[in-house]
């Protein structure tokens, strides 16, 4: 499959990564922006504060299937019901939102654990399948949600997440538990 990752950073140059290594051709795009019309699928991951201006910069891509990464730090603008609602009336294609509740530096030590870590997402129907598969290839099992709408609960969730991190947990969410620990 043809890639297209929109952001360089961890979590768009750390799945970049472990897509090639899956076998898939990736072709990364930073702030300069670029060309996606040779993509199968979009994947955005960017601050979400920059999604309008990196998107713009990216020609080929509207009406592709799209992988949101995105996450909201600091506030939200009330235009969409989502993030991945943001991206879907930019693109304008199938749209997914997942990989945004899975720390970037966790992914060296995806292949080390016992069991496969999983990977929350949420897709319109003609986004699941290659939604499933990259998730899968990226070495997680998915979890599907639901349909676009329940995108903006996995953006939530983030703060969660943070919550648990900062209070010294987050240890858990890097290695999978061990019996009696949950």
């Amino acid at each position: 499959m043809k890639i297209t990752v929109i952001g360089r950073g961890s979590v768009g140059g750390g799945l970049a990564a472990r897509w090639e290594r899956a076998g898939h051709t990736v072709t990364t795009l930073g702030r300069d922006g670029g060309d996606g019309s040779d993509a199968d699928l979009v994947v955005v991951a960017v601050p979400s504060a920059s999604i309008d201006d990196a998107l713009g910069k990216v020609n080929g891509i509207d009406g592709k299937p799209t992988i949101d990464a995105t996450n909201a730090l600091g506030e939200r603008g009330g235009e969409h019901e989502s993030l991945a609602h943001q991206v879907k009336s930019i693109v304008g294609g199938p749209t997914a939102k997942s990989f945004n509740l899975n720390f970037a530096r966790a992914y060296d030590e995806i292949d080390d654990q016992r069991a496969r870590p999983s990977n929350l997402y949420a897709a319109e129907d003609d986004a699941r399948e290659v939604t499933e598969q990259l998730i899968r290839d990226a070495g997680y099992d998915p979890v599907y949600v639901g349909g676009l709408e329940k995108a903006r609960l996995l953006e939530d969730a983030l703060g969660l997440l943070f919550a648990v991190n900062q209070a010294g947990m987050g240890a858990f969410f890097y290695r999978m538990a061990e019996p009696g620990e949950l």
